[in-house]
């Protein structure tokens, strides 16, 4: 059995935490490991499960690494996605990858960004679902419903199987009113669409040609065309954007005559808005979830959340606070799903806050703006231990760097230069030049640019570690 799991969503409804270069997925939101890092962990315990293949935006390949790194788990395999196109042709892309060597596994595909609370009910249920799925069945897993949820979609059990824990699926409906979902809880024949599945990977291709076979062909096309990039698999970029974008349920769990559901009763979330982390999280003796920084008097039922400053909270009732370096967001915690219309206003005024955090993260550390006028900005720069930067250069800006932590190795034209704390170097307008920490300990600079234009897209890069020659990120 092949656990693949699904990195690339974006989770616009918990900005301002999530954003799009450093979505939920990659955050110790309900816990301190990563939901990527509970997925991956929680599916290497199941008995017969290969090492996890990853699909991702290549824009977070980096992160992927470094937190499966930071758990000591291989992968699989990481592919790259060049755009997102939903969850059916990333299964076919699973699927083609899996029946390349020849064999026929079992492929479990899961999202990464889900909470599961009880590890030994899901582990039972994959195993039941490992056999179904042997056998042909396109299995998928429905959560037992405690409340008439309207945020999800819902499956309807059909006949029984003979194993009595799964049942073919009647039919799959969309997200309900209240008192459609009301109905639907009570009488006990509807589950919760989870987003998880199992299946061969041959049933699976034999299903998507039979009813998507435009999928097929465009992954077909995107995968003989991949080239290898470190450790990553790059699809071909204008290939794989030819794809149709639709969802497994859609483009073929709906259509085939092969679908069944086990009930999963797990302690699940999808954690889709700060409502969902807040029931999942540890409350207070008034209701409370929280953390950082916060000071509260006659406050019940919020979720507060404070990254880099104090936030104090006055008679509050069953509301999200969150707060973060450059935006803090209030709602009240039943219309937190509505976040996302913030983020989508942010989009269409191209702003920045709607794609990075004031801290940017890079393979090889991060950086911070502290301060910015015309023709200067002050970043904060970490670099990690026996990390380096690209050989670059900038047209348009110089840069000045004052080493206030650790030990720097700076190459600016032909010269080798080793900066110590207290000391600085500087950098002028079109000079070729690295950054490398050759220590053990962090490297923390503080740097002063200056210049006619101070983008991120000024660099052009003639070597680099991390294969980003020409590319900005």
């Amino acid at each position: 059995m092949i656990p693949v799991i699904l990195a690339g969503g974006s989770g616009t409804r918990l900005w301002p935490l999530s954003r799009g270069l450093y979505p939920k997925q990659f955050l110790p939101l309900a816990e301190k490991r990563t939901m990527l890092q509970a997925t991956v962990e929680r599916v290497v315990k199941v008995d017969g499960a290969e090492p996890p293949l990853i699909i991702c935006n290549h824009e977070h390949r980096f992160l992927v690494g470094e937190q499966l790194q930071g758990i000591q788990v291989g992968s699989g395999g990481i592919i790259l996605e060049p755009v997102g196109r939903n969850t059916a042709p990333a299964a076919v892309l699973a699927s083609l990858l899996a029946v390349e060597g020849g064999g026929d596994p079992v492929i479990l595909l899961l999202p990464a960004d889900h909470v599961i609370r009880d590890e030994m009910a899901f582990a039972e249920a994959v195993a039941a679902g490992e056999k179904l799925a042997a056998a042909g069945s396109l299995l998928t897993f429905g959560i037992v419903p405690d409340l008439p949820e309207t945020g999800y979609g819902y499956i309807c059990k059909g006949k029984p199987l003979a194993e009595d824990s799964a049942f073919q699926v009647d039919r799959f409906v969309e997200k309900p009113d209240l008192a459609t979902a009301t109905r639907y809880l009570e009488s006990g024949q509807y589950l919760w669409n989870s987003g998880m599945f199992m299946f061969k990977a041959s049933v699976l291709l034999a299903e998507i040609e039979k009813f998507a076979p435009e999928i097929l062909d465009s992954c077909r096309r995107a995968f003989a065309g991949r080239s290898m990039d470190l450790d990553f698999i790059r699809l071909a970029q204008d290939k794989f954007e030819a794809c149709p974008s639709d969802s497994i349920d859609y483009a073929v769990m709906e259509k085939t005559d092969k679908a069944v559901v086990i009930p999963l009763d797990c302690g699940w979330s999808d954690v889709g808005s700060w409502r969902s982390l807040h029931e999942v999280s540890r409350s207070d003796a008034n209701g409370n979830v929280i953390n950082g920084d916060v000071l509260v008097k006659d406050v019940t039922n919020c979720y507060l959340r404070s990254e880099s400053r104090l936030l104090a909270a006055v008679g509050l009732d069953d509301h999200v606070v969150v707060e973060t370096a450059d935006a803090v967001v209030v709602a009240p915690k039943g219309r937190s799903q509505d976040v996302k219309a913030i983020v989508e206003q942010l989009s269409k005024a191209n702003r920045c806050e709607a794609k990075l955090h004031r801290r940017v993260y890079r393979p090889w550390g991060s950086y911070e703006g502290i301060d910015a006028a015309d023709r200067f900005q002050v970043k904060r720069i970490i670099v990690k231990p026996g990390a380096s930067l690209s050989l670059q250069m900038h047209h348009h800006r110089a840069e000045h760097w004052v080493v206030v932590r650790g030990t720097a190795k700076v190459t600016v034209g032909e010269k080798v230069l080793t900066v110590s704390e207290n000391q600085s170097t500087y950098i002028p307008v079109g000079e070729k030049h690295r950054l490398e920490n050759p220590g053990v300990i962090q490297l923390e600079l503080i740097e002063i640019q200056t210049g006619s234009y101070l983008g991120e897209d000024d660099i052009v890069r003639f070597e680099d570690v991390y294969g980003r020659q020409g590319r900005s990120d």
